[in-house]
């Protein structure tokens, strides 16, 4: 998970990737019985990260989530017989404790930013599995559960509390530490779970939580359950849940294999994304290759190929490169997105995908896609689509597109029939929503009377430069003449602004129309946390998190700004 690499006559840095390869794991214990996967928290607490502390009490870093995350993308593909993932701890009276405290503490801001980001998709995409198809989730809190620990517990479709007497939920950020839950645990006690406005703030500024009977009734948990009959009770519930989804009984999974990959000096290379740098004007390229060849005919055929499926491949590659890019080069702040290829084959997966998406497989590549789209729509970095004779900006791949803050699109007046086309399929109309539950088109065109409508009728026709503009599929449509210095000078331009700055503007343009539960845990929270970490009262010498575990209250500047 961490690489060493070093320049010639620099010292070693320390690169982080995302991959592990499913067969140990150092903080988690996995159990697979039928319908059930039992994913017991089982923290080592000499295996941090990153050096300079220990995570006792089952405290979770980064590391610790990148194996969550992992475990969970394998039992969607690896083992589609499995229905219900229960989360527990193999530690007696303690669930887990949450994110780290020492860690926040001597962490960088951006690593605590993107940490929380990270931990936020991850919570996310459990529910995502649950509401579309794919896998459910019961937290078995068999001890304490504070902070993040209770955060990763709401994400779950049910929550069982032990009745121990000693046992509690809590969400003791604000008491105790003088920042907010990172991972939506504000927004999800009170959107989510119901709680009342007036209990959820006695719950969220009490450091000893709640627990038993009161818990139950405040609607923290869905229901408690003796030690005695513990057991009964959590398979109960989770065989409840298990019956709930169409994943098949029996189906033979899909290993997923490493990926191939190679790092160097100049960026990330796959064989369908390609990354390369640019650190001199401050951006980074990403290249995404349509495919070269027919999609299978059927299922059956689709699931033949495994993890070499396009869309799949594709998915895997473009969301290792994202977390890969926002671990290691906060400084390529803006990341312009091309495509090459034949659009009219993407188009063709597309039809694919939709034929046969009530097959578990086809449901988890379309899953893994929209999760990868939703990761790119929320990356605190600048999108740009440039659009080239020779692109393949088509259905899938035409979500790039329409996901980044600005598109330009050369235009050929002398051989308009050689230009680049867009090219629509059925795919940009409601299969990849975006976390406002808007899909990108009908986001962007939400203030124009009838123009989706329009839209969706050019579907299998591709649309040249100047009608794509025209209808406002692109921003701009530069000619030959002024192609290169129209995209060169809107690459430097971006790249001169403040990120701070740029980085609010795109989270609050990004997502028009209602909020949803996921769209307030990145746009609100995510501002929120960018601003509390960074107040002296949390992480100044005299902040709450900087004194946590000495044993000396801080001392909080009481201006309320």
């Amino acid at each position: 998970m961490a690489l060493q690499l070093a320049e010639a006559n620099e010292p070693e840095v320390a690169l982080y990737t995302y991959d592990l390869d499913g067969e140990s794991y150092r903080h988690w214990d996995v159990k697979i019985e039928g319908r059930i996967a039992t994913v017991a928290m089982n923290v080592d607490p000499d295996a941090g990260l990153v050096p300079g502390y220990k995570l006792k009490l089952n405290s979770y870093d980064l590391g610790v989530d990148m194996e969550l995350h992992d475990i969970v993308q394998r039992i969607r593909f690896e083992q589609p017989q499995v229905g219900c993932v229960v989360l527990t701890s193999a530690n007696d009276r303690i669930f887990c404790s949450g994110a780290n405290i020492y860690m926040l503490g001597t962490s960088s801001h951006a690593w605590k930013v993107n940490f929380c980001k990270f931990t936020n998709e991850t919570r996310n995409g459990f529910e995502d599995s649950s509401q579309n198809g794919s896998l459910k989730f019961l937290a078995a809190v068999n001890g304490t559960c504070a902070g993040g620990g209770y955060e990763v517990a709401l994400a779950c479709d049910e929550i069982l509390l032990v009745d121990d007497r000693s046992s509690a939920v809590s969400l003791p950020e604000v008491p105790l530490l003088a920042v907010l839950p990172g991972t939506g645990g504000l927004t999800r006690v009170v959107d989510k779970r119901k709680v009342r406005r007036d209990l959820a703030d006695v719950f969220c500024t009490s450091e000893e939580g709640v627990r038993g009977r009161r818990a139950k009734d405040w609607n923290l948990v869905d229901d408690i359950a003796p030690k005695g009959r513990w057991t009964e009770a959590v398979r109960g519930r989770a065989d409840a849940l298990a019956a709930q989804t169409p994943r098949p009984l029996s189906a033979e999974g899909v290993k997923l294999t490493p990926l191939a990959r190679t790092i160097d000096e100049a960026g990330y290379h796959y064989p369908n994304v390609d990354v390369t740098f640019d650190r001199a004007r401050g951006f980074a390229t990403i290249t995404v290759k349509a495919p070269t060849d027919a999609p299978p005919a059927d299922a059956d055929s689709i699931l033949a190929q495994g993890t070499a499926f396009w869309p799949l491949a594709l998915a895997r590659e473009l969301d290792d490169a994202v977390l890969l890019l926002r671990t290691n080069e906060p400084e390529l702040g803006l990341w312009v997105l091309k495509t090459q290829g034949d659009g009219s084959k993407v188009v063709g997966y597309d039809e694919a995908l939709i034929a046969n998406q009530d097959h578990w497989f086809v449901r988890e590549v379309i899953g893994m896609l929209r999760r990868t789209l939703s990761r790119l729509d929320v990356s605190s970095r600048s999108l740009y689509a440039v659009i080239e004779p020779g692109s393949a900006f088509a259905g899938t791949l035409a979500e790039l597109a329409f996901a980044a803050d600005r598109a330009y699109m050369r235009e050929l007046i002398a051989d308009p029939d050689k230009g680049p086309q867009l090219q629509l399929s059925k795919a940009n109309f409601g299969l990849y929503p975006m976390c406002n539950n808007l899909f990108r088109l009908q986001s962007r065109f939400q203030g124009i009377q009838g123009r989706l409508s329009e839209v969706e009728d050019l579907i299998g026709s591709p649309v040249p430069s100047g009608e794509a503009h025209d209808l406002g599929l692109v921003t701009f449509a530069p000619d030959d003449i002024d192609w290169e210095d129209e995209v060169r000078l809107a690459i430097d331009e971006r790249v001169k602004l403040s990120p701070d700055a740029c980085t609010g503007m795109e989270a609050s343009l990004r997502f028009a129309g209602g909020e949803t539960v996921w769209s307030k845990v990145f746009g609100r929270l995510s501002a929120w946390q960018n601003w509390i970490f960074i107040r002296p009262n949390a992480v100044g010498e005299g902040g709450a998190l900087k004194l946590f575990g000495t044993g000396t209250r801080a001392e909080f500047d009481k201006k309320r700004v």
